[in-house]
C-alpha cells in the first residue's frame, strides 16, 4: 500500500470561536431595523417605510447569504447612494410636485385635526380659584364667578403641584368656610406654581373638565369646531360651514374665506409651469439662469487663464524663488474662503473701503459696488477668480511636469519664440486632460451659494417681483432665498427649481465622464 494511502486526512479546519455570534447579532440588528421601519410606518410614511424594508431584506441577504457573496463589497456604497444621494433626490422631486410651505405644512389629516382641536373657554361658566398651603401640600378652592358667585364652591384633596402633574384631580363640595384652610396664598406665591396648574385638569362631580384660562381662572372649554358628515366644518359660534379645498389646499366658505393653517395637496407640474408660463416669476428666473451660466463659465475662463499662466511662469527653469512664490500665490486657496469673502466685502465697501479710496486717490470715483448690479457681478467675479485660480495653477503646475522636456529642447532648436511653446506644445497637451476638471469647476461654481450669500446675499433685488430675487443671485442661492427667506417660504417652488438644477449638474457630470472615457481611449 503505498505512502499516500496510509496518511492520515486532513482535520477539517476550526470553526472561528466567535461564530456563534452571528446569529443573535443578526436577530437583535434584525429587531432594531424592523422598530424603525415600523415608527416610519406608523408616521403615516408608508413608502419609505417600504423602501427602508426593503433596503434592510437586502442587506441581510447580501451579508448572511454565500449566494451573494461577491456582492459584500458593493453593498455599503450602493445603500450609502441610495440613502445619502437617492433619497434625498426623490424626496425633493416628490415636494416639487405639491404646495409645501409655511402655510401648507400639514397634511389634511392634521390640518383637519388641529382645527378641531381648537377650543375656547365658556365664558358662562368661569370659576375663580385661590391656592391654600397645607403642610407641604397645597389645595385649590374653586367659586363660580360671574352670575353664580356666592354658589356651591369646590375644593380638590391636598396636592403637590409638581410636574408632571398627576392625571384628572376631582373637585368635591367645599363644606363650610374656606378661611379654614387657611389664607390664600398671594398672586406672587401662586405664579410660582402657573406651569403646574397650566397642566392640571380639573373635574367636577357632573364630570365637567376644567382647565386654566387666566391667572386666577379656571373654566371648561368648548371647541371652536365641529366636524360634519360630509367632511365639512362648521363654526360652533356662528354656525359659517367650510369644505376643503384640494385645488388651494384650504379650508374654504362660500365667501372664499380661508382658515388657516392649510394643508399640503398635490399640484402636478404647476410649479414647474410657473417658470415659463409666469411673466413676472418668468422674467428673473431667466435673468438669474443666464447669470448662472455666465458667472460659471466666466469664472472657469478667469481662473484658466490666470491659473495658467502663473503655473507656466513658475515652470521656467531660470526663475529664482519659486517655492516661495509658489507658496504666496497658493495662499488665497489655503485660507478658509468665507474669511477671504468676509475680507474682500469689507474691501470693496463703498464709504470705507480700501479699494474704493485707492481708486478716488487715482481718477477720483468711488464706484457703488453693492448698489449697481453691473459692479456688483464684476466684483464676484473678480473676488470668485482670486478664491480659484489656486486650484488651477496647482492642476497645470502637476500636468506640465507630465510634458517631455525634449520637445522644448527641439523647439528651441528651432528658434520657436515662448508664445508659439505654449500654443503649439504647452497647451495641446495639458488642455485635454485638463477638461474634466474643468467641467468640474464649472459644475461646483453653478452651485457656489457661498460666495454669493456672504458677498451680495444676492442684492441689488429685481423690482415688482412675486418671489423675492436679486440681479446677482444664482440659481442655487435664488432656491434658497424662496425656501428660507421668502415671507411665503415655498418650499414646493423651491424643491422643483432645485430638482431642475440638479439635472443641469447631472448633465455636466455625464458630460465629464464622456470626456474621460475619451481621453482614456488607447489611440
Amino acid at each position: 500500500m503505498s505512502a499516500t494511502l496510509l496518511a492520515p486526512a486532513p482535520l477539517a479546519a476550526p470553526r472561528h470561536a466567535t461564530g456563534w455570534l452571528k446569529w443573535p447579532v443578526a436577530a437583535a440588528l434584525g429587531l432594531v431595523l424592523l422598530y424603525l421601519v415600523f415608527n416610519i410606518y406608523a408616521a403615516g410614511q408608508v413608502l419609505w417605510a417600504v423602501g427602508l424594508l426593503a433596503l434592510v431584506s437586502l442587506g441581510f441577504y447580501v451579508y448572511l447569504s454565500n449566494v451573494a457573496f461577491a456582492y459584500r463589497y458593493l453593498f455599503p456604497g450602493l445603500a450609502g447612494m441610495a440613502v445619502f444621494v437617492a433619497f434625498p433626490m426623490l424626496y425633493t422631486a416628490q415636494i416639487g410636485f405639491t404646495n409645501y410651505s409655511s402655510t401648507h405644512l400639514l397634511s389634511f389629516e392634521r390640518a383637519t385635526q388641529y382645527l378641531l382641536d381648537q377650543s375656547t373657554p365658556d365664558e358662562s361658566r368661569l370659576m375663580s380659584y385661590s391656592l391654600h398651603a397645607q403642610g407641604g401640600d397645597y389645595r385649590l378652592v374653586l367659586n363660580p364667578a360671574g352670575e353664580q358667585a356666592g354658589t356651591q364652591r369646590y375644593a380638590t384633596e391636598p396636592l403637590g403641584l409638581r410636574l408632571p402633574p398627576l392625571g384628572k384631580t376631582a373637585l368635591q363640595p367645599l363644606a363650610g368656610d374656606a378661611a379654614a384652610l387657611g389664607p390664600a396664598l398671594p398672586l406672587a406665591q401662586v405664579l410660582k406654581h402657573r406651569d403646574v396648574l397650566m397642566q392640571l385638569e380639573l373635574a367636577l362631580p357632573d364630570n365637567t373638565t376644567l382647565k386654566y384660562v387666566g391667572v386666577r381662572e379656571f373654566a371648561p372649554l368648548k371647541p371652536v369646531w365641529k366636524a360634519n358628515a360630509d367632511g365639512s366644518i362648521t363654526s360652533v359660534e356662528d354656525g359659517r360651514s367650510y369644505r376643503p379645498n384640494h385645488g388651494s389646499g384650504f379650508y374654504e366658505n362660500a365667501a372664499g374665506e380661508r382658515l388657516q393653517p392649510g394643508f399640503k395637496v398635490g399640484v402636478g407640474l404647476a410649479n414647474y409651469a410657473r417658470m415659463v408660463t409666469d411673466a413676472d416669476f418668468r422674467s428673473p428666473f431667466l435673468a438669474i439662469f443666464l447669470w448662472t451660466v455666465a458667472f460659471s463659465a466666466l469664472t472657469v475662463l478667469f481662473t484658466l487663464v490666470i491659473g495658467m499662466s502663473l503655473a507656466v511662469l513658475l515652470n521656467w527653469e531660470a526663475l529664482r524663488f519659486k517655492a516661495v512664490y509658489r507658496t504666496l500665490l497658493f495662499l488665497p486657496y489655503a485660507v478658509p474662503s468665507f474669511i477671504s469673502i468676509l475680507v474682500f466685502k469689507g474691501l470693496f465697501n463703498q464709504n470705507f473701503g480700501e479699494i474704493n479710496a485707492i481708486l478716488e486717490a487715482l481718477f477720483g470715483v468711488r464706484p457703488a459696488w453693492f448698489a449697481d448690479p453691473t459692479l456688483a457681478k464684476a466684483m464676484i467675479l473678480i473676488v470668485n477668480t482670486w478664491l480659484g485660480y489656486p486650484y488651477i495653477m496647482v492642476l497645470c503646475s502637476g500636468l506640465l511636469k507630465a510634458v517631455p522636456a525634449d520637445l522644448y529642447e527641439a523647439s528651441a532648436i528651432a528658434g520657436a519664440s515662448p508664445w508659439v511653446n505654449f500654443t503649439r506644445i504647452t497647451a495641446p497637451l495639458i488642455i485635454k486632460p485638463l477638461t474634466p476638471l474643468l467641467i468640474s469647476v464649472f459644475a461646483f461654481n453653478f452651485n457656489n451659494l457661498t460666495v454669493i450669500t456672504l458677498l451680495t446675499k444676492g442684492r441689488p433685488d429685481f423690482l415688482n417681483t412675486k418671489v423675492p430675487a436679486g440681479t446677482t443671485d444664482i440659481l442655487v442661492s435664488y432656491t434658497y432665498r424662496i425656501a428660507f427667506q421668502d415671507s411665503g417660504q415655498n418650499f414646493g417652488l423651491a424643491a422643483a427649481i432645485s430638482t431642475l438644477i440638479f439635472f443641469m449638474v447631472a448633465a455636466l457630470s455625464l458630460a465629464n465622464l464622456r470626456l474621460a472615457r475619451v481621453n482614456a481611449a488607447p489611440r
